[in-house]
């Protein structure tokens, strides 16, 4: 990957596409809430993805570009390739260049095909995602997390490593949205927060393997591409429970039972799953109650109930 540390998205598609090549066009694409997004025509007749926000937000290019990467690396699923990212001081703006995904028609068995490549991208080797830099100990639990924290949404994403999953559950995901919604929970929902805190391990379960997640898998970051089949984007990445994975699938409606299905046959989802899954999607909850407001109080407070009531 390359990254331009100055310049302009000008200059970052001459670097990459030789001098001669030009952007012709540039279409608002519309659809996040976070970045502005463009469709980039070059003179060659190809078409680039642009991400923009500002200058002071470039760490989350930098994030995004870390976790496609390791997603991409897995080779079982489609993921948009990074073509490089930069700074833009005369437009006070920073930016990110993906390769463009022309919406394709959907194969037969499209959710089938998505559920198979999930499971084999959850399978995928992952450890030295987390352990960049340091040192596996032998025959010891595996580790969760990621090389670098990064973001869901717009909040920050810690990925600090931490032996076993259900403790890193605990301390990388819930506790630091608890925090942060501290002021928006009432006395009860704390103190239901502390109490879940401190009974995780009679609800959550270690995986029998660590899987590289896309960690925000709701419907909106996974697209029909142009060979028909799912692509995957808009990633916040980290090595945890494939459960974590299949919860948030279901968030805001769940795929087809073939999807969920196909996946079965790779990988076995436990019967004990669905009395599993709301506490999972109670970090996702927590964080669009930090990130939007009251609306997802009652959501908060129904998961708690369930759980710590």
């Amino acid at each position: 990957m390359k990254v331009f540390s100055a310049g302009s998205p000008e200059e970052a598609v001459k670097a990459l596409f030789g001098e001669n090549i030009t952007i012709t066009d540039r279409r608002p694409v519309y659809g996040g809430d976070i970045n502005d997004s463009y469709r980039l025509s070059l003179s060659d007749g190809s078409s680039i993805f642009m991400k923009c926000n500002a200058i002071k937000n470039f760490s989350f290019f930098e994030a995004e570009a870390k976790g496609l990467e390791a997603l991409r690396s897995a080779g079982v699923i489609g993921v948009p390739e990074v073509l490089g990212m930069g700074r833009d001081a005369g437009r006070g703006r920073s930016f990110l260049l993906l390769s463009f995904l022309e919406k394709g028609t959907r194969i037969n068995g499209y959710w089938e095909v998505f559920g198979r490549e999930l499971a084999l991208l959850h399978r995928a080797d992952c450890l030295g995602f987390v352990m960049e830099g340091r040192s596996l100990p032998s025959g010891e639990t595996p580790f969760f997390g990621f090389a670098s924290d990064n973001y869901i949404g717009a909040s920050p994403q810690i990925n600090t490593p931490v032996q076993g999953w259900v403790s890193f559950f605990r301390e990388c995901r819930l506790l630091p949205q608890i925090k942060m919604a501290e002021r928006s929970l009432g006395l009860r929902a704390r103190r239901q927060c502390e109490k879940l805190l401190e009974n995780l391990e009679a609800y959550l379960t270690e995986p029998e393997f660590p899987s590289l997640l896309h960690g925000d898998l709701w419907s909106g970051n996974a697209v029909c591409g142009p060979d028909g089949k799912a692509w995957i984007l808009d990633p916040a990445v980290y090595v945890g429970h494939f459960e974590a994975e299949l919860a948030m699938t279901e968030l805001f409606g769940a795929n087809p039972p073939s999807f969920y299905g196909a996946y079965h046959e790779i990988t076995p989802i436990d019967s004990g799953y669905g009395d599993r899954r709301d506490l999972y999607n109670l970090y996702h909850m927590l964080n669009h109650l930090n990130l939007f407001g009251g609306s997802y109080r009652s959501s908060v407070q129904r998961i708690l109930e369930r759980y710590a009531g």
